[in-house]
């Protein structure tokens, strides 16, 4: 895959992702000339020696706090993963508009846990695999 300029923007902002939080493990990352894929592991243990991992979708996780009927039911937003991926598409988006004044993210996002090895083996290699297999993707231009 021979990246763009914007592509090369986000290879940085990927790499520096463990300068701004300690806690990340970089794993396989891949940019597609539409869209990137990559593993974070999230290396952090809270005060009871538990995982601390925290994704966007409510479905991944139970909440922490019992519901209310005010505020922010599921803890802190920063220190976690929407947090992380906010980051990256914060710097790739102010430094890809100075080459394109147009360029911006899906507003989405799509996480999954990988639970054991089987399923990284199997993530990583759709990663790597997917510059070869993109002649054959719906989107490819």
């Amino acid at each position: 895959m021979q990246l763009s300029a914007i592509g090369e923007i986000a290879q940085q902002c990927w790499d520096q992702i463990p300068e701004h939080f300690p806690f990340v493990i970089l794993d396989e990352f891949v940019i597609m000339p539409n869209h990137i894929h990559g593993i974070i592991i999230i290396d952090k243990m809270d005060d009871d020696m538990h995982r601390d991992v925290q994704t966007q979708h409510f479905a991944s996780l139970p909440p922490s706090i019992p519901s209310s009927p005010v505020g922010n039911t599921f803890g802190p937003q920063s220190q976690n993963l929407p947090s992380i991926i906010r980051g990256i598409k914060i710097g790739v988006t102010k430094l890809a508009r100075e080459i394109n004044p147009n360029f911006g993210w899906q507003p989405r996002y799509h996480d999954h846990i990988i639970r054991n090895q089987s399923a990284h083996e199997r993530i990583a290699n759709y990663i790597k695999n997917n510059p070869v297999n993109w002649g054959k993707d719906k989107f490819h231009l």
